[in-house]
């Protein structure tokens, strides 16, 4: 069997084809938008609290030179089962997600995913503070200055009005230029700051997006109210946050606690030293619709624990799909 691509507008007028669309890096990237990522992820997690949906915590291998990492899940009612699936190496990562027909197995969609997942894993983040953090948040504070750190904030920034944003990372000249892009990004004040604890003093909402192994964030830092995501570490022998930011936590929100029982290493600390409990860790998904109460009041800290999840990327990859089809983006793949 012979796998071809062609223009997704030619192939339609070929009858013997069956189509199934390839999606680019560029043409993802075309097609994201923050608000269509939010209302994908939003919707995928509604899914799983209805059991209308499935996901299957990260699994791995590796030869002595690349690990590949694969996230399946399955949307029944959105019609989808597929993958995510990324090899990291010395060279670099690489990221796909493959999507199948959810009533005939017929593969639908195979796109580039490195946009995706990041858009993906923002719009996580998004949601997640649109239900947990005050309302009247206005600040702030990013530790990290990397490709999901601006993802991070363009999130939140949608969730909340934000006036003022600071952001930290060890380049001075990196988080620099950070803050003057997401400055014109979102419209807000994104200030570089010399110090970590200058992006989590006095501020509303804290993320942390780095590739640290060990804690960047301290609970000396931390002040009532406050709502903070980790996103950094999808390893259980990495940890962005100390133990004394579990002790002060008033509610511990995760994507999964399959996946993080595997993966959480910022829970690792805090579980062994008996501060925090499985039983006290609830999941994004039913906390969404109400089964829990989420906040309860202006001083709560709460913390969000992003692990990144397979039916994310299904649910905003196949919305990615529906536009291309209409806009004619893509090539399509047949069989000859």
């Amino acid at each position: 069997m012979l796998l071809v691509t062609q223009p997704a507008t030619r192939v339609s007028t070929m009858v013997t084809t069956m189509t199934a669309l390839y999606l680019t890096e560029a043409e993802v990237e075309q097609l994201v938008t923050m608000d269509l990522a939010l209302e994908a992820v939003a919707t995928a997690f509604r899914k799983m609290a209805l059991e209308e949906a499935e996901n299957v915590p990260r699994q791995r291998c590796q030869t002595d030179h690349v690990m590949l990492h694969v996230l399946p899940a399955a949307a029944k009612t959105l019609g989808i089962i597929g993958f995510k699936a990324y090899t990291s190496s010395k060279q670099g990562t690489r990221f796909h997600v493959t999507l199948y027909d959810g009533k005939t197995g017929a593969l639908v969609a195979w796109l580039e995913a490195d946009v995706l997942g990041q858009f993906r894993t923002g719009a996580a983040t998004g949601v997640a503070t649109r239900k947990l953090a005050r309302s009247d948040a206005r600040t702030v504070g990013c530790l990290g200055t990397g490709k999901q750190a601006r993802t991070q904030i363009l999130a939140v920034c949608k969730v909340r009005p934000i006036e003022h944003v600071r952001v930290y990372s060890r380049d001075a000249e990196r988080r620099r230029a950070f803050a003057e892009r997401l400055s014109v990004e979102t419209a807000v004040e994104v200030v570089p700051v010399d110090r970590p604890e200058d992006a989590v003093r006095g501020l509303d909402i804290i993320i942390t997006a780095t590739t640290a192994r060990e804690p960047v964030l301290w609970g000396e830092w931390l002040s009532p109210g406050q709502h903070i995501n980790l996103i950094g570490s999808n390893m259980i022998s990495k940890a962005e946050a100390d133990v004394e930011v579990f002790r002060r936590a008033t509610l511990v929100v995760v994507d999964s606690k399959d996946q993080a029982r595997m993966e959480a290493g910022d829970f690792v600390a805090p579980l062994n030293s008996g501060i925090l409990e499985w039983s006290d860790i609830i999941e994004l998904a039913p906390l969404l619709i109400g089964r829990y109460p989420g906040r309860q009041s202006a001083e709560d800290i709460t913390i969000f624990k992003s692990l990144g999840l397979g039916i994310e990327d299904i649910a905003l990859a196949a919305r990615l799909v529906e536009l291309a089809r209409a806009q004619g983006l893509g090539r399509s793949l047949f069989s000859t």
